[in-house]
Formats: C-alpha cells, sequence, structure tokens
C-alpha cells in the first residue's frame, strides 16, 4: 500500500484489522481442505493443553455461545479428534479430551498456521521481522485504553 506524497499515513489499526481479516480468510480456507475451521483449531489446542475442560469453559475462552461451542464439538467428534470422558445426561457436566486422531488433526493444522506466517514474514524484510513480533506481542499484551 503507497501513501501518496504528503498524505498522512495509513492507520495502523486499519492496517491491522485489515491484513488481520485477508490471514484468517487465507488460513480458514487452507484449513477447510482438512475439515477444520479456526474455531475447531481453538477448541483442540485448549484441550490439548488442558485435557477435560467443558463445553462451557471451552466457549468462554473462544468468546462464543455454549451452544456454539456444542456445535463445534459435535463437528470434531464426528471428525474422531474429539471424545467425551464422563457419562452423558441432563445437567451433567462434559469433560472431553482430544484423540490421537484429534492430535493428528491439531498437528496438521498448526502447520497451516506456520505456512501463514511464512508468506507473510516473507513479504517483510528480514531485519525487521524480528521488531515486527514484539511490537506486535506488547500490543496484544497490553490492555487498549478505554
Amino acid at each position: 500500500m503507497s501513501t501518496p506524497e504528503g498524505a498522512p499515513p495509513p492507520s495502523p489499526t486499519f492496517l491491522i484489522m485489515t491484513l488481520g481479516r485477508k490471514l484468517r480468510e487465507q488460513v480458514e480456507r487452507d484449513l477447510r481442505a482438512s475439515g477444520l475451521s479456526l474455531r475447531h483449531l481453538s477448541a483442540l489446542g485448549h484441550l490439548s493443553r488442558e485435557p477435560g475442560l467443558s463445553y462451557s469453559e471451552l466457549a468462554r475462552r473462544a468468546g462464543i455461545t455454549a451452544q456454539s461451542m456444542q456445535a463445534t464439538l459435535n463437528q470434531l467428534k464426528t471428525l474422531g479428534a474429539v471424545e467425551r470422558t464422563t457419562e452423558a445426561g441432563r445437567g451433567r457436566t462434559a469433560r472431553l479430551q482430544v484423540t490421537d486422531r484429534g492430535e493428528e488433526l491439531r498437528t496438521a493444522a498448526q502447520a497451516t498456521i506456520t505456512a501463514a506466517d511464512e508468506k507473510l514474514l516473507a513479504t517483510i524484510p528480514e531485519e525487521d521481522r524480528a521488531p515486527l513480533t514484539r511490537a506486535l506481542v506488547a500490543a496484544f499484551r497490553s490492555p487498549l485504553p478505554e
């Protein structure tokens, strides 16, 4: 993106949001080849790190409704990627864990993210890559002012 001479520089917020949308679309498209989405990858990642999480806890962490998470996990169950470790029943908290198949899918999906990183970083001069990553991490960790 070039800026005409004398024009103000582009908004960093706008640039990050636009780039984020493009990256998300690319990663989602690539994940679909294995039958997954970013929502699936998120659930698999949380369950890999903390087996036994409930539908509700996964939904809270993903910032979605429990019903949406239940649909996501049902899709993962159909793929053989997660299994319930507690008895089903009304009012019972479901405890879930990633299966071996789920770990395979998570690993393949993580490779998709790595490939997107490589494509993105290939567009940035090598000496700017580490400072850019540090700046993004700092911005991510800092709360935005209200």
